[in-house]
């Protein structure tokens, strides 16, 4: 086929960091608090804004406590890992990249052994209905090197004894979260929204807060995951001082990303955003014979990291290592023909892209990258067939 004319205006579909917000400039940061105290009254301040933002588009209920800590997603999880984990048993939920990195840190690196591993394969769900919630329980909402998301929040029960601790980074401001379902919920502002890196986000339930008050994990804490004071939660952290010096640079930006949440309806239009984005592609795939999703069902088919895998019975019968090369391929086209950056598929993942469908998204550049995606499949596969 000929190379289409029209290109994205923006060809930034990444999954991480993901796109800035339509429209964003650099000029957007000029009220950033540069060279003053994160700890002053108006640094302070500006943290303060930030969690209380973010309290309303969520819904966050009032009892919740939300801080602001280090090292983006994964600091945010592993500080609720070796704060909470350790009171009863522990059962942990795996079907992609880093769903397996947090049974990894729970069996191997803090030694937990009352644990239950529920697994899946990549573009599928583990049985849910096997999940014990008697004991704690980690998961992530939604997999973003899989694609593959948990439908909803049903399966959660209100009478559960143990804590549900929630990786929701490619699934907050982008999928409906069940505040009553979750007792710790964390994510960093550079998924959904597109913030700058480094920090993370966690959201402390009543639940949570109570076991960290009344136990005491057997392992030293660094002073990065100290969430508690004298055996009472530490409540000046969730009032925007935070544990480590924050970019007041990344803030403002992230403050700017929140208000651009609010001003186009905050998280009901957020989340029509994204499923907007998310059918362009599905209407795509379901006239193309070459691709399809990498998630199996439907109803648990991510509407942010969209992952999807080459079908043609061609290019099935490869080894691995000629898929993962093949995909690579494609996806280095499209990025040297400034049509899309970034859209290779997760290192550990089977081959295939993956396509950032998240609010920050525009669906007219969508549109104008599906004639690219079937270009550049023509292009390269001409080569083996």
């Amino acid at each position: 086929m000929n190379k289409p004319e029209k290109k994205p205006n923006n060809p930034q579909f990444s999954s991480g960091p993901c796109p800035k917000r339509p429209g964003w400039k650099p000029a957007v940061l000029e009220g950033a608090l540069l060279g003053r105290s994160h700890r002053s009254k108006p640094g302070k301040a500006k943290l303060k804004e930030a969690i209380e933002k973010t309290r309303k588009i969520l819904a966050v209920p009032a009892g919740s406590r939300i801080g602001i800590v280090a090292g983006s997603d994964t600091g945010a999880v592993e500080l609720a890992l070796w704060s909470l984990l350790g009171a009863r048993g522990v059962d942990l939920l795996a079907w992609e990249s880093f769903s397996q990195e947090w049974v990894s840190d729970v069996v191997d690196v803090l030694g937990i052994v009352d644990t239950e591993t529920h697994e899946a394969a990549y573009g599928e769900l583990p049985d849910l209905t096997k999940v014990n919630f008697k004991n704690d329980v980690v998961f992530v909402w939604n997999g973003t090197t899989s694609g593959v998301k948990v439908p909803n929040g049903d399966w959660i029960p209100n009478d559960r004894e143990g804590l549900t601790i929630c990786d929701a980074t490619s699934a907050a401001f982008a999928m409906e979260l069940p505040w009553d379902k979750l007792d710790v919920v964390t994510f960093s502002w550079q998924k959904v929204l597109g913030g700058e890196a480094a920090h993370g986000v966690i959201i402390l339930s009543e639940r949570a807060v109570s076991r960290l008050e009344t136990y005491v994990p057997p392992r030293p804490l660094p002073k990065l995951f100290r969430l508690t004071k004298k055996g009472k939660i530490d409540e000046a952290i969730f009032e925007g001082a935070t544990i480590n010096t924050p970019s007041m640079l990344c803030v403002e930006d992230y403050l700017d990303a929140l208000n651009w949440a609010s001003s186009i309806g905050g998280l009901e239009s957020l989340i029509s955003r994204s499923q907007s984005n998310l059918s362009v592609i599905e209407g795509w795939i379901d006239k193309t014979g070459w691709v399809d999703f990498l998630a199996k069902s439907s109803e648990s088919r991510s509407n942010t990291s969209i992952c999807i895998k080459i079908i043609a019975d061609w290019f099935v019968s490869l080894s691995k290592e000629r898929q993962v090369m093949i995909t690579k391929e494609i996806a280095g086209l499209l990025d040297v023909e400034g049509v899309a950056h970034d859209i290779d598929g997760y290192r550990n993942a089977p081959p295939g892209l993956r396509i950032w469908g998240g609010a920050t998204v525009e669906r007219s550049d969508l549109e104008a990258l599906l004639p690219w995606l079937d270009w550049a499949y023509e292009t390269v596969s001409t080569k083996y067939l």
